[in-house]
């Protein structure tokens, strides 16, 4: 099959092939008559700009990685189509890797991104500290936004929410709902998202004067079934608490399971709380009271400072950025009404 040169497009519309190039570029300008013709004839010809060309001669290729700890899970599904759209509003694209909850997986697709040119990379580590390492290695290569998590000990910019807000918000809810102890059921602590909520968790029930008790804190994973197993534990050892604070929803809807299969109600002998408001949340009987997250501000925010690093003078040290946005609390049936 004869593939169409630029030559040909050039002799088609009567102009150079240079004057081709700015017109479908849209680099230096051209008029719009000239445009016009040029694209008429690129139409009429099918001819389409070679992608590798065009990167070679710009220095860049108009695409972007992104890497989440697990694309199954439905939060970070959901923020990478945020961060896809964000970009294409950019005309960018997104080259997207699972790390499958594995460090080591993570570093091999950061590695991997690297060596295909991509202009800039956005990360969720999967651990606060095994994955320093790799985003460090990364970011000495490439401009990088840290995003919903981060590792400690670096200085490249992040975007995510307020996790200490969000935690003031559910217990501040909770106890105007009439709990007055509480427990609560997340990942270990091997990521910031987690150490973040558990920190502003027991900060606040304090405040209020909320019971924790010795064993009120469980941490397993992000999953349904380890929220049921968690309720269980709770449901099982007797006396279980007036709430459960969970740090995501998946694990709040395995609670919420757990309960049920135990014959406890929600909310009416024990209240639970969510984070991220998937989309199953609200679909979930009872619907899930949670916190929200602004997923197409920081998406917004990510691609914005990706770009910004990416346009800084080489060599040029940067203040780095960390913007933690503020959430919502959406108030749903898995908790009481407050009054």
């Amino acid at each position: 099959m004869h593939r169409v040169t630029i030559a040909e497009v050039a002799e088609r519309a009567g102009v150079s092939t240079a004057t081709v190039s700015r017109a479908l570029s849209g680099g230096r300008p051209v008029s719009a008559e000239v445009t016009r013709r040029v694209r008429k004839a690129a139409a009429e010809l099918g001819y389409a700009v070679n992608p590798i060309a065009r990167a070679l001669r710009n220095s860049r290729t108009d695409t972007v990685g992104m890497v989440v700890p697990s694309i199954s899970n439905p939060f970070f599904t959901s923020l990478v189509e945020s961060v896809e759209h964000a970009l294409g509003r950019d005309g960018k694209e997104l080259f997207l890797c699972d790390a499958q909850s594995d460090p080591v997986v993570e570093a091999k697709r950061l590695a991997s991104l690297v060596s295909r040119n991509v202009d800039g990379i956005i990360v969720s580590p999967t651990h606060g500290t095994e994955s320093a390492s790799a985003v460090l290695e990364t970011a000495r290569r490439l401009p990088l936004v840290q995003l919903d998590r981060f590792v400690g000990g670096t200085s490249t910019d992040w975007v995510g929410v307020d996790d200490l807000a969000a935690m003031r918000l559910v217990l501040d809810h909770l106890h105007a709902a009439g709990a007055r102890s509480v427990a609560f059921v997340g990942s270990l602590l091997t990521n910031s998202s987690t150490e973040q909520r558990l920190a502003g968790f027991r900060r606040r029930s304090a405040e209020l004067d909320l019971k924790v008790g010795p064993d009120s804190v469980l941490l397993g994973d992000y999953s349904v079934e380890w929220g049921e197993a968690a309720a269980g534990k709770l449901i099982d050892a007797g006396e279980p608490p007036d709430a459960v604070v969970c740090a995501d929803d998946l694990i709040a809807l395995g609670v919420t399971r757990g309960c049920r299969a135990r014959g406890v109600s929600v909310p009416g002998q024990l209240q639970v709380t969510g984070f991220d408001n998937i989309e199953f949340a609200r679909l979930s009987d009872p619907a899930l009271t949670t916190v929200d997250q602004p997923r197409e501000r920081i998406a917004a925010e990510a691609v914005r400072l990706l770009a910004a690093a990416g346009k800084a003078d080489a060599g040029e040290k940067q203040a780095s950025a960390h913007i933690a946005l503020v959430p919502e609390l959406v108030v749903r049936q898995s908790t009481k009404p407050v009054g």
